[in-house]
């Protein structure tokens, strides 16, 4: 299952972009965005997002 952004608290830092090791996580209008078709369900980024806007769900 992919990673999942909660974008009440995602502040578009880039964070998760710059630790995705697949470049499954892109920022679009200020929000991070997953493509679940990318996304190796590594949680990498869920330990990265300063704001925990990320989670697997």
């Amino acid at each position: 299952m992919p990673a999942f952004i909660d974008v009440a608290k995602c502040d578009g830092c880039e964070d998760c972009v710059d630790s995705c090791p697949t470049g499954a996580i892109s920022v679009n209008d200020g929000k991070a965005k997953v493509d679940a078709d990318e996304c190796s369900d590594c949680e990498v980024c869920v330990d990265t997002c300063p704001n925990q806007a990320i989670s697997m769900k």
